[in-house]
């Protein structure tokens, strides 16, 4: 549960901000009264010794504050927790490093809050570099690190340390998908070896794959507990993970819950529209023209930038990339603070169905913005082949030919 009423003034700043709501009237606690919202409520489960429970939900139904409870980093307002055995976390970018000191008293300030010895956290010490890969930042305070080499780091050592309980929170998003895919692997490892895992993530086809047993959770409540394929079923019948623009508006992607927060907002609005120009309204056939509008603010207008779209289906599945780095001979654009770049993709070539778009903005070569789920369409059926038959199954269309010959094997 969290309350929202007075609390400890923690700087000048809050002292400030709390004075200004007050005379605002915008304080949330008018009159002495306390507003009180239930980030969780009945929750109770049970969770055998080497499962592997996939929680899935829209943003703010509770799973990252359920995952908070079960790593004792937020304590429950009522109820109890018990747990049997040591607990690795993986939750948000930030979370469980402390940034004055190095990778490498990091790992053994992590090894010792499991309750492990030394010895145990040497010979696990050269796994949990290699993994990571920043062999050459070991000895540098994590303060310095970019946040795909804290995600690195941070998931070495909780998926290493040998916990038998280990809670993951989608914060592997901001990694490549190289180290993404190695990251599935070694959490489909630890599963194995039988011990417990709690996963949370958008990624459908990554919960599919890894869990035997869904949580679907909503409004702060346990709405389904059970078979993997149909709590994913669930979620999507029930209209979660759907993003805002099926309408034909334009998104304002400042306001998106899909970015990280620790992600500075630069990425500002994105538009679709079809190829007549008009407003894409979640709709588009087979083979048909995609326009994408993406306005965005460069901090330093010397930067070297590029935007990304990424397209995946309902599992989370990439289905395609397209990249203004991709774009030959492109010719440098004229540089100021807010930029908009227009992406046509001529033959969208996708089997029906929904798919989500993410957006993302490159500079010097690293992203330094990123919404997943910032938008969706549907690709309806079309005869696009001119047989009358439309294409179900698979990712994407393909053009195809085909021809009888006579038979040479007689």
């Amino acid at each position: 549960m969290i309350t929202r009423g007075r609390r400890r003034h923690d700087t000048l700043r809050d002292q400030i901000a709390d004075a200004v709501k007050h005379m605002l009237g915008q304080n949330g606690y008018r009159h002495g009264n306390k507003e009180t919202f239930w980030a969780l409520k009945n929750v109770s489960f049970e969770v055998e010794a080497g499962e592997v429970i996939g929680l899935v939900g829209q943003n703010g139904a509770g799973k990252s504050t359920l995952l908070k409870i079960l790593s004792r980093i937020t304590a429950p307002t009522n109820g109890v927790v018990d747990i049997h055995g040591r607990v690795g976390s993986l939750l948000e970018v930030g979370t469980g490093f402390h940034h004055e000191l190095s990778g490498r008293e990091n790992i053994y300030l992590n090894g010792a809050i499991l309750g492990m010895k030394k010895s145990e956290i040497d010979r696990k010490f050269d796994e949990i570099v290699a993994f990571s890969e920043i062999e050459k930042f070991i000895d540098t305070p994590v303060k310095h690190y970019s946040s795909g080499m804290y995600v690195r780091l941070a998931f070495a050592v909780a998926a290493h340390l040998e916990p038998e309980v280990l809670l993951v929170d989608e914060v592997l998003a901001v990694g490549d998908a190289a180290f993404q895919k190695k990251c599935l692997g070694k959490m489909e490892g630890v599963a194995k070896e039988g011990r417990t895992v709690l996963f949370v993530s958008h990624n459908m086809a990554a919960v599919e794959h890894l869990c035997n047993k869904v949580f679907l959770v909503q409004n702060g409540e346990i709405t389904f507990s059970g078979n993997a394929k149909e709590g994913i079923d669930r979620y999507f019948v029930s209209g979660a993970g759907e993003a805002e623009g099926s309408d034909g508006k334009p998104v304002d992607l400042t306001l998106a819950s899909g970015r990280p927060k620790q992600v500075r907002s630069l990425l500002k609005r994105l538009e679709l529209f079809n190829g007549d120009g008009k407003p894409l309204c979640g709709n588009i056939q087979i083979g048909g023209t995609l326009k994408a509008r993406v306005s965005f603010r460069l901090e330093n207008p010397s930067a070297a930038f590029d935007i990304i779209l990424g397209i995946d289906n309902h599992l989370g599945q990439r289905v395609f990339t397209a990249s203004s780095e991709f774009q030959p001979g492109r010719s440098e654009q004229v540089r100021r603070d807010d930029q908009t770049m227009i992406c046509e993709i001529p033959n969208l070539l996708l089997v029906p169905g929904e798919y989500k778009i993410k957006v993302v903005l490159n500079l010097n070569g690293r992203a330094a913005d990123w919404v997943e789920n910032a938008t969706r369409i549907k690709v309806v059926e079309s005869d696009y082949y001119k047989s009358g038959k439309v294409p179900r199954t698979g990712l994407i269309v393909l053009d195809q030919h085909w021809s009888l010959e006579p038979n040479r094997l007689s």
